[in-house]
């Protein structure tokens, strides 16, 4: 498993991924903005998405990366919306790689922290996470607008 930046030409395979994950689908409709947001986040040198390729070469597993400024920290976080692995290529070291280059890059960039959010009832994520040193320290709210 090899994590890399994503590139432009991994837009529909990237938003496939998110569909599993829960996210919204893209159509016709919204396919132009969601290419538009993507390829800003992918000439964002340095963070936007990371995905994992198998050794076929297939993309397999994705995540959001973004750093953010505090009001109380002199430097930012490191902050993933979204991470999520195929079924079929779970517990065979994809999550682990997006993790692990997300947290090289926020080091890189001089981040203080690296978090992430996952729904509740994604439990075998969770377990994956705290492996990894990650610790639950709190609640996500969430409304419509």
């Amino acid at each position: 498993m090899k994590a890399r930046a994503a590139r432009s030409g991994d837009f529909e395979r990237v938003t496939e991924l998110l569909e599993i994950l829960g996210r919204a689908e893209v159509t016709a409709a919204t396919e132009p903005e969601c290419r538009r947001v993507f390829e800003a986040q992918v000439a964002e040198a340095g963070s936007g998405p990371i995905v994992v390729e198998d050794d076929s070469g297939r993309i397999v597993a994705c995540c959001s990366l973004h750093f953010r400024p505090r009001l109380n920290r002199p430097v930012p976080d490191a902050w993933i919306p979204d991470l999520i692995v195929d079924p079929a290529a779970r517990r065979q070291g994809a999550g682990r790689a997006l993790l692990t280059e997300a947290q090289r890059l926020a080091r890189e960039r001089g981040c203080w922290q690296l978090t992430l959010e996952s729904g509740y009832q994604r439990k075998e994520a969770h377990v994956m996470y705290e492996a990894f040193g990650m610790t639950n320290e709190g609640y996500y709210f969430g409304k419509p607008l």
